[in-house]
């Protein structure tokens, strides 16, 4: 009996077929107990002769299909004209209309029953396929994850051994390298590709304690290459700041906010109760990054050193993820 009920859940639930002999027992119930409702009815009204089993044809279509609601049709209409209850009228011929009007009915609601079997089940199919292609894509993307983890190891490690005897070309790479790394992680953790502003910007800024820094702004979703671009970037400016600016002072504070207009992004990155910015020398690395790593999100950056401190204001278009 319980495995009855199992293979009936799993044929109603769309997950397998019925088997042969399932689909007959069930179309026989069905008919069963349409035939005990006729004789109920036909206490009332005798001359119900077809219209109990119309339910019995549904139920046997949906769930053994066209074949199965045919010959519960046929069953159906030979029980209606040979079987007679409760004393109806045993003329033939209006048996014989109300038969082709009962086979008439029977057909649409097979046909209109097995059309939406049809859909469902290309439905079921085309869902079984995305999720086995959803399964594939994550398991590529990890493993092209972990490769590129392994990779930037490896890359890292041979330029350590080539600039282990200049120190101050390695410090100016390793650094970036680590921040590329921890965002790549921080991206990875999420499954869309991509990363929350916020996240970013707590990733990057944690390290110089939460009391120095202030955020400003609503939850905005940044996709993975807009979000790689502005960690370098906030990495760069934090970097500044731990070296010349607000981080570098005792009281010095960081504020950045941030908010969208339409599709286009707009930061600040203000910076406050730091030392006295001297003379500003030849643009770097850091400077030729600022200005060119929003080019391809139509962005722009424009740094000012003021006597308060470095503010920093950054625009770009934000891609549809």
């Amino acid at each position: 009996m319980t495995g009855l009920i199992d293979e009936f859940r799993q044929v109603w639930q769309g997950i397998s077929r019925p088997s042969l002999a399932f689909s007959v027992g069930f179309s026989l119930t069905c008919l069963a107990l349409s035939t005990a409702a006729r004789w109920i009815l036909a206490m009332l009204r005798p001359d119900v002769y077809f219209t109990p089993y119309f339910p019995a044809i549904f139920f046997a279509t949906a769930i053994g299909g066209y074949r199965t609601g045919v010959a519960t049709a046929v069953l159906g209409g030979g029980l209606g004209v040979a079987v007679n209850f409760g004393g109806a009228p045993s003329s033939l011929f209006p048996r014989l209309v109300l038969l082709v009007i009962f086979a008439i009915v029977s057909g649409l609601t097979i046909w209109g029953v097995e059309h939406y079997r049809s859909v469902a089940s290309n439905q079921r199919d085309i869902s079984r396929r995305l999720i086995r292609e959803e399964e594939y894509r994550k398991l590529m993307v990890d493993e092209l994850q972990h490769r590129l983890k392994n990779k930037l190891s490896t890359v890292h490690a041979v330029l350590h051994q080539v600039l282990q005897n200049q120190p101050q070309v390695w410090a100016s790479i390793d650094h970036r390298m680590r921040a590329l790394s921890a965002t790549d992680e921080l991206i990875t953790r999420v499954d869309v590709g991509g990363c929350d502003i916020k996240d970013l910007l707590l990733s990057e800024l944690g390290p110089y304690g939460h009391v120095r820094f202030t955020l400003n702004g609503d939850r905005l979703f940044l996709p993975a290459k807009l979000a790689v671009s502005l960690a370098l970037i906030f990495h760069e400016l934090a970097t500044n700041a731990g070296k010349y600016g607000a981080f570098s002072a005792e009281r010095g504070m960081l504020q950045v906010s941030w908010s969208m207009t339409d599709d286009r992004l707009n930061i600040a990155w203000d910076e406050t109760e730091g030392p006295v910015i001297g003379k500003i020398g030849e643009p770097g690395f850091g400077t030729k990054l600022l200005g060119s790593a929003l080019r391809p999100f139509d962005g722009k950056t424009e740094i000012g050193f003021l006597k308060s401190g470095v503010h920093c204001t950054l625009q770009c278009r934000v891609p549809k993820a």
